[in-house]
């Protein structure tokens, strides 16, 4: 008997897996009483957007089961990942808040389930809200299973209500059966799911679903063995996806124990493990015994849906803030993101730029921010998405979108979404507040986000995700409507010039500032883009004016995320990233040489 349970936990973002699975293992005692406790979500942008980027894996022991846990991203670019992942389960913890119930990615990430003919457990957490309805929490997963065509063995699923934060658990709604245990759930796991078949004494075959990458061993295969054996040293098979063969020797093996990542010798059927030894294993490759070559079903890798320039930093300010700034250190940052990026593609654009294209807007906005910080200047464009040529029709990507909006806004929304080519398919009043479903172009998205907090004054919630190529919609879709103050001149922005600007536009920077010719100061009250002076001091005379000089007490100015810069700029417009921020400039940055560009363009 293989005492292993292989599952995977999935949600919607923000519905508390990440904090379940953390209480799971200290339940189980995987940490000693002295241990400082590691969140699985270890990466630094993770702890801060508190969203899964990478799948991670770990394992619990619970009664002498080792139960293998793999947390999810819920994010829509991440799709492919968790598709992938299912490959590797066989069965997956299904967390849903107690009070927003089912939501876009929770519906997403349960149809990748359901068509992988995994077991489901349905976990109700945040049961301890004040606004919690688990009742009416479990009817909608019911009819969300319904809906994405369940088979009668999943409908019949298990339902655990747990509060993840106090790290308490019960099978019953009601509040006051909550103990501070995990004991039902990991019961209720050990129960539902079954163990991983695949014959151990059979000739092996081993998938990678998932990559990662370290200096020390090079690329390494993260997947679940399906039958067999395998060892450290031994000699074994890669059967590529074009059906050529590759011979290897299993260099390190690594297995999985609380959140740390550990050497062993030797893994059977069963087993999750990551293995190093071939420099461009791939996903979805099939490992084997020599002689004994048999292919596994390939896995899909999503295609990318969106592509955007990332170049050397040339305005006057390149070299500055950032340590790496060459061509050579971006594209070898690049290389080594695809190593472990499968959803990543990288290529030449010219010789001081590289084309990527990625998933959406999230994941290659992760990438920057990463390159960020670890001391990288580049200049990138605003994302586009990719055009296909599908049965000689060009075909573009369109998305399902979710917004809940309180119900004074929905009409600003509705007439916005309409000027985007959305096409409204539900409107369900909730109360206080409704919500919408639509259609939408992914084109029609970008840049949407800033005008939709806008409309809600930051209230609004919108979720989306990528549902399939259609036929392109013939119009302009998604440019900013409104013009941009670009400064004429380079030097500090004073007070005094801020404030005789206030009412032309709104500001993004603030007295003391340094700004150079071509860079977006503002956001202008027009749609037409003005030169602007910002860095003109008072003229100094010795007539005092009858009032004496007032200070000047300005608005604050416009504070702008990196994804919100990327939504805003358009396309004949950069920006600008180095360790200690981001700035929006113009591709042309002297005011006649745009001048001129522009009237080519018109004529």
């Amino acid at each position: 008997m293989k005492n292993i349970r292989n599952i995977a936990i999935i949600a919607h973002v923000d519905h508390g897996k990440t904090t379940l699975v953390d209480k799971m293992l200290q339940y189980a005692g995987t940490f000693r009483d002295n241990e400082e406790v590691e969140s699985m979500d270890s990466n630094a942008l993770e702890k801060e957007r508190g969203i899964t980027i990478l799948a991670k894996t770990t394992s619990i022991n619970y009664n002498g089961v080792r139960i293998n846990i793999l947390d999810t991203p819920g994010h829509a670019d991440f799709a492919g990942e968790v598709e992938r992942i299912m490959n590797m389960v066989d069965g997956v913890l299904l967390v849903v808040d107690a009070y927003e119930g089912t939501m876009p990615q929770t519906r997403f990430v349960l149809k990748k389930a359901l068509e992988a003919k995994v077991t489901p457990i349905v976990v109700v957490n945040k049961i301890d809200k004040p606004s919690a309805r688990p009742k009416q929490v479990v009817d909608e997963v019911m009819d969300l299973f319904i809906e994405l065509g369940a088979d009668i063995d999943q409908l019949d699923f298990p339902v655990v209500y747990t509060s993840a934060v106090m790290g308490t658990c019960s099978l019953d709604p009601d509040i006051s059966t909550q103990k501070e245990t995990m004991e039902p759930l990991l019961k209720t796991i050990l129960e539902t799911i079954k163990e991983p078949s695949g014959d151990i004494d059979a000739s092996l075959q081993f998938q990678p679903a998932l990559l990662d990458y370290n200096d020390f061993v090079g690329r390494i295969g993260i997947g679940v063995i399906k039958r067999g054996k395998m060892k450290v040293g031994e000699n074994v098979s890669c059967l590529r996806l074009d059906g050529t063969k590759k011979q290897f020797r299993i260099q390190k093996m690594f297995g999985y124990n609380g959140l740390k990542r550990v050497e062993i010798e030797t893994a059977l059927a069963g087993d999750i493990v990551a293995i190093a030894g071939l420099p461009d294993i791939n996903v979805g490759e099939t490992i084997c015994n020599p002689g004994l070559e048999e292919a596994l079903p390939p896995l899909r890798v999503d295609e990318p849906t969106l592509e955007m320039t990332f170049g050397v930093n040339t305005s006057p300010f390149a070299g500055r803030e950032g340590k790496l700034l060459t061509v050579r250190k971006i594209e070898e940052r690049l290389k080594k993101e695809t190593e472990k990026d499968v959803s990543l593609r990288v290529t030449q654009y010219d010789q001081e730029s590289f084309l990527v294209k990625g998933r959406g807007e999230l994941h290659l906005s992760i990438l920057i921010e990463n390159m960020r910080r670890e001391g990288f200047e580049l200049q990138v464009s605003k994302p586009q998405v990719i055009i296909k040529e599908i049965d000689g029709e060009k075909c573009e990507p369109f998305e399902d979108l979710q917004i809940d909006v309180s119900n004074d806004y929905v009409g600003g929304v509705i007439e916005s979404l309409g000027l985007r080519f959305g096409n409204l398919e539900n409107m369900q009043n909730m109360g206080d507040s409704t919500r919408l479903t639509y259609t939408i172009p992914s084109r029609g998205l970008i840049g949407f986000m800033t005008e939709f907090m806008t409309i809600t004054k930051g209230y609004g919630i919108m979720n989306h995700t990528f549902k399939e190529y259609k036929p392109v919609v013939h119009n302009q879709v998604g440019e900013r409507k409104q013009g941009v103050l670009v400064s004429m001149e380079n030097g500090k922005a004073t007070a005094y010039a801020l404030g005789q600007l206030e009412d032309r536009g709104t500001m993004f920077i603030e007295p003391g500032d340094e700004v150079y010719e071509g860079m977006i100061v503002g956001e202008h009250n027009h749609d037409n883009d003005i030169a602007v002076n910002v860095v003109k001091g008072k003229n100094l005379t010795n007539t005092r004016a009858s009032g004496s000089d007032h200070t000047v007490v300005l608005k604050r100015p416009r504070v702008m995320s990196l994804e919100i810069a990327l939504d805003y700029i358009n396309n004949d417009e950069l920006v600008e990233v180095t360790p200690v921020g981001f700035r929006l400039r113009k591709k042309i940055l002297k005011a006649e040489l745009r001048k001129k560009a522009n009237n080519r363009d018109l004529h």
